[in-house]
């Protein structure tokens, strides 16, 4: 190896020292350069490196295979940049699922690393955009996943989808037409601050749910105000009643205030008299109650 040859290496050694690899940081720019200085490994290389990992656990090794393919994460990353999240976070997150794909490899598969890492360096992404897109989630289920990395990409325009629209997306991916409907109400909707911000103009603090979404049961003076008069009149009922005779008082406890109510059968039993003859009674009792209530 020539001298400007050992430089040269020096040199990448020295960046990559420096380099936060899991971490682009603040300077994006400059870590995709670094990033894109590293030399990419021949099959041959590659495949020496998988082996040593995998028989003899040579973290060195797997090192070196992050380092060769961190330049495809940040091509897949790039994708996902429609999204409004940061292209650093979203590259952090995809070198997450490069050194689990790395970690996990087996040289024997017949493929290359990158192909295999595709699946895990997406799924990371995936789920980094899931949880942050938007402060509700959008997408649970495995179907709802798909539609909500594929639905952008279908529709042809920006406006709502066609029938036929509708009906090609569902085909194309699997499920069912009303879940595409479902999807593009969701992918539509925006994430509001509930109370506005001190810099909002007139429109916006109108429409801030903390304006429109008060809740006017829970004003502690009309809840005070409710059971005190709650308390005011089961108590002057309870007075009310006890001003009757026993039986009548009775009758109506057991027809109305009791847990088990009884019948005018099970009263006519209890009293041994006609059901009518409860039906009366209770009715004076009723007119009893009422009149006192008036008078009160």
């Amino acid at each position: 190896m020539s001298k400007k040859e050992v430089k040269t290496e020096e040199k990448k050694g020295t960046a990559l020292k420096e380099m936060d690899l899991a971490s682009p940081g603040g300077d994006i720019q400059a870590y995709i350069n670094s990033v894109h200085s590293i030399g990419i490994l021949t099959p041959e290389e590659e495949k020496k490196l998988a082996e040593d990992l995998y028989y003899r656990n040579d973290l060195d090794a797997a090192r070196k295979l992050v380092l060769a393919h961190l330049r495809f994460v940040i091509y897949i990353a790039k994708t996902y940049s429609g999204y409004g999240l940061s292209e650093a976070d979203l590259i952090q997150e995809g070198n997450v699922g490069l050194m689990k794909a790395v970690r996990k490899f087996n040289p024997e598969a017949g493929v290359r690393v990158v192909s295999y890492a595709v699946h895990w360096i997406k799924a990371e992404i995936h789920e980094y955009v899931l949880k942050n897109w938007k402060i509700v989630k959008v997408a649970t289920t495995k179907a709802q996943r798909k539609l909500f990395f594929n639905l952008r990409s279908k529709k042809k325009g920006l406006g709502w989808l066609t029938e036929q629209e509708i009906d090609s997306i569902s085909k194309d991916l699997g499920v069912k037409p009303e879940e595409v409907r479902e999807m593009e109400k969701r992918l539509s909707g925006q994430d509001l601050s509930f109370d506005p911000l001190t810099d909002s103009d007139d429109d916006e603090v109108a429409y801030s749910p903390s304006h429109y979404l008060q809740d006017e049961s829970s004003n502690p003076e009309e809840i005070f105000e409710k059971e005190s008069l709650n308390e005011e009149n089961t108590s002057t009922l309870h007075n009310a009643i006890n001003e009757l005779d026993d039986r009548s008082r009775d009758i109506l406890q057991d027809r109305w205030l009791a847990n088990k109510k009884l019948t005018l059968h099970d009263l006519a039993e209890k009293y041994d008299i006609s059901a009518e003859r409860v039906r009366q009674i209770e009715k004076n009792a009723m007119k009893k109650v009422k009149k006192s209530l008036a008078s009160r």
